[in-house]
């Protein structure tokens, strides 16, 4: 599937979060809750997520061109760290919020039927990041897999603020409300905070997980049975695609074809275990102690 039809998966998120505002919003307009009100907030958030997923995943479909020979890919990390900007926001808003609801509390209203509206805002949310996380697992959309992390934790959100609301109404304790958003805001900066860094470790090229650089080194040891080495072995991830690049080390008597052939089929292999990465092998003499001194990034 091609990056333009993920778009398909942006403009869902976008008619989700749409939905989810309306919902939320007639809930909390239903109850007076503070902690609806801030899970109507963060589907706002949601909103402007889902509409810079749309904005990357067009310029991340973009073909390499003269100036971006790599392509267009980081564009993804952009969003999926735009989005943990705007959770961590989001946070700080609910945090304020229920701090001023704590010393000035309020009574709720309606609470049965806004907590129902809630529940479906609820469902909804989880349907759609069900789809999205699936889709961006599969097709190794960082943009998808962000956007799909953003509504779950608005799904973990919204049970805690039920729960509280719920509680409030029948215990009579109305400082349960905005304690249960105090508890949402600290649970959402965890995830806003784990996008931030992935999306920081993108951008600046950060090796394949531990997982997908063990295939890498699984396959080149298995060659050491045809007398093989390998060093300068160097793993990154830009977007949807991965890129591995290292130095074969193959007897020096070999004719350039054999060389060639060898480097062939590990690029093979390695495309085959780990689709969607760019592999570029270097062929050098394995006697020859000039090979030993090009391990280093400046050579």
């Amino acid at each position: 599937m091609s990056s333009s039809s993920l778009k398909r998966f942006a403009w869902l998120s976008i008619a989700a979060a749409i939905g989810t505002i309306a919902l939320k919003g007639a809930a909390w307009w239903l109850t007076g809750s503070l902690g609806l009100l801030s899970d109507a907030l963060e589907s706002l958030i949601n909103l402007a997520g889902a509409i810079m997923a749309l904005a990357m995943l067009t310029v991340a479909e973009q073909p390499a061109d003269d100036r971006h020979a790599y392509g267009h890919g980081k564009a993804e990390y952009f969003s999926s760290g735009f989005e943990g900007l705007l959770i961590l926001i989001a946070a700080i808003v609910i945090g304020v919020s229920a701090t001023e609801r704590l010393l000035h509390p309020t009574p709720l209203f309606d609470v049965g039927l806004g907590l129902c509206v809630s529940v479906a805002a609820s469902l909804l949310n989880l349907a759609v990041a069900r789809v999205l996380l699936t889709a961006g697992r599969e097709h190794r959309s960082l943009t998808l897999e962000a956007d799909a992390l953003h509504l779950m934790t608005d799904v973990w959100t919204s049970v805690g603020v039920i729960v509280g609301v719920g509680a409030a109404a029948l215990t009579g304790w109305l400082w349960l409300d905005p304690s249960i958003a105090l508890l949402v805001a600290v649970n959402i900066v965890w995830t806003g905070w784990k996008l931030l860094y992935r999306s920081t470790s993108g951008l600046m090229d950060g090796a394949l997980p531990p997982e997908d650089h063990a295939l890498v080194v699984g396959i080149l040891v298995r060659y050491r049975a045809e007398g093989i080495e390998y060093h300068a072995l160097r793993t990154r991830e830009s977007g949807a695609r991965r890129f591995v690049e290292l130095h074969l080390l193959v007897p020096g008597a070999w004719p350039v074809r054999r060389g060639h052939d060898l480097a062939e089929r590990v690029e093979s292999d390695i495309r085959a275990a780990l689709p969607h990465t760019s592999v570029i092998t270097h062929v050098e003499p394995l006697e020859d102690p000039v090979s030993q001194e090009d391990i280093a990034l400046d050579r």
